[in-house]
């Protein structure tokens, strides 16, 4: 069946974006705009027809990178069931997620990511607003949840889920590495001791 010419467009852009990826999870700072058309199966023209150079491409790139974590199953919770529920199921997702005979790649693209922006400031901004616009979502998934039946407040969700990130980034990525093979029983104890009144702060 013919496209039309959004759905062409939108194909484009989602071919030049994964080249983009795959190209920078290799080459870092060093990916060529060339490699990467060529990849995606199209001309360096195309990239400055979608998304106006290379910058703008390595914009949507990381604009386009949104955690590894699929939130589907914390939407599935009912609301009126606990805060400590919430984070149970997100280490859960994090271990599967660090499990996965995929992730190496997905840490090393991180790695050339981090790489890439702090080589450039508005590449950097731009990661920094993905990396607030992902911990927005977790905050959203945590925040009026009950906890010693009181709801959590918008304040107590972003320090826990800032914690939780951290918590979970350290663990996964040691799981990768190999470090250890710490397993989805750890990960969800290890992520329940963080739901506390020294963690959570003041209502």
């Amino acid at each position: 069946m013919r496209l039309t010419r959004a759905e062409s467009k939108a194909a484009n852009k989602r071919a030049l974006i994964d080249a983009a990826r795959e190209v920078v999870g290799r080459d870092g700072a060093r990916a060529k705009l060339e490699e990467i058309a060529q990849l995606a199966g199209l001309t360096t023209g195309a990239v400055y027809s979608l998304f106006g150079g290379k910058d703008g491409l390595m914009v949507a790139m990381i604009d386009d990178y949104t955690g590894p974590l699929d939130r589907r199953p914390v939407e599935r919770i009912p609301p009126d069931r606990p805060l400590e529920d919430v984070v149970d199921v997100i280490a859960r997702q994090f271990w599967r997620m660090s499990a996965d005979p995929q992730a190496a790649g997905l840490l090393l693209f991180e790695v050339r990511v981090l790489e890439l922006v702090l080589n450039d400031a508005n590449l950097l901004a731009k990661l920094n607003a993905a990396v607030n616009t992902s911990e927005g979502d977790l905050v959203r998934h945590l925040a009026g949840r009950e906890h010693d039946g009181v709801p959590v407040t918008a304040e107590q969700a972003v320090r826990l889920a800032r914690a939780l990130k951290a918590l979970l980034s350290g663990l996964g990525q040691a799981v990768i590495l190999g470090v250890h093979d710490s397993s989805e029983e750890f990960f969800a104890g290890a992520a329940r001791s963080l739901v506390t009144s020294r963690v959570l702060g003041p209502a």
